[in-house]
């Protein structure tokens, strides 16, 4: 079978043998995958938890139909359509974990269920379970225009959150967040950003921060979080290091979270999955809950869909189809 493998001399397509399942594992015929950022390191041979480097087939997040079944598998039989994530997405065939297998909705074609895996999970997870966002309250979403960013502001406005405020340093992406449920939309490279959510939360600075960029915005994170509130590191695209502020830390009260699949368990990640189905399915069924899609590439096409998503330019999710 066919696969986007980073070799020796980069990613390519490369003929490669189709895995069979084994245990409670599925075989899923891929039809399209979603692209992420850890996608784009990963195509430049950076290690992304356990995987990255020659020899790594790329890709997270696909949508398909079940093509096999380990003899341990249950609840999926062959031919049902299916969207997930996990290793080794961007290839004819693909193993799953069966604790992290959505039902694709029947309104949903292949490319818009593959989309959403990565957002629902890593977005629920970090607002909710981490966030503990309540009804009434307020929230920043920090690096808000990606695709797992416009799923937290709508999940945080589904839950209910009073002022919901989104940071883009583009100005176009920044002009479109309140599509997406932003009350306010900031530019987190702007020295004011902090003032102007003081201003919006009466001074005392929102009950919860999702951030996606950390690096220098980290202070200004516990500046514009009020006492007692809560930030949940999701990402570091602004940079993994930086001088940190312990004593207004302190003083806030911040409760401080970081969070990552890398180091989760197959366990952890299906209790995951089986808090979406419980607490938001309904409104990923009803559409209520759904993504742009900013371009869809062929699966031949694969390094410039990777090219479109470097020059960062897009809105939404870029979606490969095989």
């Amino acid at each position: 079978m066919k696969a986007y493998v980073y070799g020796a001399n980069g990613p390519a397509i490369t003929d490669v043998p189709q895995p069979a399942p084994k245990g409670a594992q599925v075989l899923v015929k891929v039809r399209a995958c979603g692209l992420n950022r850890a996608d784009l390191g990963m195509t430049k041979g950076h290690v992304h938890g356990s995987r990255g480097g020659v020899g790594t087939a790329l890709g997270m997040e696909w949508a398909g139909e079940v093509a096999a079944l380990g003899p341990q598998a249950k609840g999926v039989a062959v031919g049902d359509r299916i969207m997930g994530s996990g290793a080794a997405a961007l290839a004819e065939y693909t193993l799953a974990d069966a604790g992290r297998i959505f039902r694709a909705p029947s309104n949903m074609n292949f490319e818009e269920a593959a989309t959403l895996p990565v957002a629902l999970t890593t977005m629920h997870n970090a607002v909710v379970t981490n966030g503990a966002l309540q009804a009434g309250q307020s929230v920043l979403i920090q690096g808000a225009s990606s695709g797992v960013g416009l799923m937290a502001m709508q999940i945080a406005k589904l839950k209910g959150a009073r002022l919901v405020v989104g940071s883009s340093t583009n100005a176009m992406r920044r002009g479109r967040l309140k599509e997406f449920g932003a009350d306010l939309a900031i530019d987190s490279s702007d020295p004011g950003w902090v003032e102007q959510v003081l201003a919006a939360t009466n001074g005392e600075g929102v009950d919860l921060i999702v951030d996606q960029v950390s690096g220098k915005v980290a202070n200004q994170n516990l500046a514009a979080t009020r006492i007692k509130g809560r930030i949940v590191n999701v990402g570091r695209l602004g940079g993994t290091h930086a001088d940190f502020n312990f004593d207004l830390h302190a003083a806030r009260r911040i409760n401080y979270i970081g969070v990552t699949f890398r180091t989760r368990t197959a366990e952890e990640i299906a209790e995951i999955f089986d808090e979406v189905r419980k607490d938001i399915w309904a409104a990923v069924e009803s559409r209520k809950l759904q993504l742009p899609i900013d371009r869809v590439f062929k699966f031949e096409d694969i390094g410039a869909a990777f090219a479109h998503m470097e020059a960062n330019k897009h809105l939404g999710k870029i979606v490969v189809t095989l």
